[in-house]
């Protein structure tokens, strides 16, 4: 049985609650993603969207000095680095996100998995349900 462990990815950039949306930007820019985990220590406590930044930052009047934990979203969604592949998707579909934070039963932050992973890493059919989800009617972009 596949694990998400096998497919995520390990190395991730975080930011801290404290940190400002000009460096949420930057390393979402630095590392070509347009997400980023929220962490206190090593716990994941939200996630920041590029479209975070633009929609609650941005169009509501805020500047780049806004702190990440006035534009994260705060109720994530994650997956355990030893969940199935396959509810891992469902776990992607039913949230409507492309990309979950992986924690270990520690619950510290291992990894990140998004769809192009489940794509590049299995026959295609996890990638399918967990886009077909996110890509629903009505679909409420929370997470990344």
């Amino acid at each position: 049985m596949a694990t998400v462990r096998d497919f995520m990815t390990t190395s991730i950039e975080t930011v801290t609650p404290d940190q400002t949306a000009m460096d949420a930007a930057a390393f979402m820019l630095s590392a070509d993603t347009g997400s980023i985990p929220v962490c206190d220590g090593e716990k994941v406590i939200g996630m920041i969207t590029d479209r975070d930044i633009a929609v609650r930052g941005v169009a509501a009047g805020k500047g780049p000095d806004c702190s990440v934990r006035d534009l994260m979203s705060k109720d994530i969604v994650c997956a355990r680095d030893t969940d199935d592949v396959q509810a891992v998707a469902r776990r992607m579909a039913d949230a409507q996100v492309r990309r979950l934070p992986v924690i270990d039963s520690s619950e510290k932050l291992v990894g990140m998995v998004s769809l192009g992973d489940l794509a590049r890493e299995t026959s295609g059919e996890s990638a399918h349900e967990a886009l077909e989800g996110v890509s629903a009617e009505g679909s409420q972009h929370q997470q990344g």
